[in-house]
């Protein structure tokens, strides 16, 4: 996959780091459908030799199929201690190079991670979906911010996840009935498993990043794109 223009520097502080986000996140396209989609790509991050190296996976997946097409693990040294809130800053730079990597040019990309549903509304997803200029959408393990409803048991079933108005929120958000921000949706992926957080990256609309996550769910409780990369990033692959 070619390379992308750059964004910004990496070389950042934590302030400094905050003060981008807060920047780039009213960047972020909160609208979209991927047109054509003919493969997708996952996304997830692990680290090695006690978190000084950063491990990359891509791995590409054929639609409609899910066959596996490519996968790429890119290794780099880590530019960030883990900070929360900021997670992005220490994973991107390795994703990238794993997608400099790629001879596929995926139509739409699904991140181990949070999209919008991320306090200044600037999760890895959305993050990685303005350095790549594709359409992206986050599933995440863990809440970041937000509240929600009792999510159903029934596989497939999801309730919103809202969060109060930010400065990083569009005039145009989705607002709930007590005009809460829906930044995205707890999705019970597979029965008696505790749901997973999808919410859209970049490009996309939050209607069809829920879509896509349930398209792409198989047996386990991770989307197929994800739970491949999941394996990969973290040696079990």
């Amino acid at each position: 996959m070619a390379r992308q223009a750059a964004l910004h520097e990496w070389s950042l502080s934590a302030e400094e780091a905050v003060a981008l986000q807060r920047r780039l996140a009213p960047r972020v396209v909160r609208h979209g459908k991927p047109q054509a989609v003919s493969c997708i790509a996952g996304v997830d991050i692990g680290f090695e030799d006690d978190g000084e190296t950063t491990r990359a996976a891509v791995v590409v997946l054929d639609w409609p199929s899910l066959a596996v097409r490519e996968s790429v693990v890119h290794r780099e040294p880590t530019r960030m201690p883990y900070i929360p809130g900021l997670l992005s800053f220490r994973e991107i730079p390795a994703a990238l190079g794993a997608f400099e990597r790629l001879a596929a040019h995926p139509d739409l990309v699904m991140v181990d991670g949070q999209g919008i549903a991320h306090p200044r509304r600037l999760g890895v997803a959305s993050h990685l979906g303005l350095w790549l200029d594709v359409p992206t959408l986050g599933v995440a393990k863990k809440v970041l911010c937000g509240r929600h409803g009792e999510v159903p048991t029934t596989r497939g079933a999801w309730t919103p996840l809202t969060d109060r108005r930010r400065a990083e929120d569009p005039a145009d958000v989705e607002v709930d009935a007590e005009g809460r921000v829906v930044i995205g949706a707890m999705l019970r992926s597979r029965e008696k498993v505790k749901p997973v957080i999808v919410s859209p990256g970049h490009r996309l609309d939050q209607a069809t990043a829920l879509e896509w996550a349930i398209a792409c769910l198989g047996r386990t409780k991770l989307p197929e794109p994800t739970r491949l990369a999941d394996r990969l990033a973290s040696r079990r692959g």
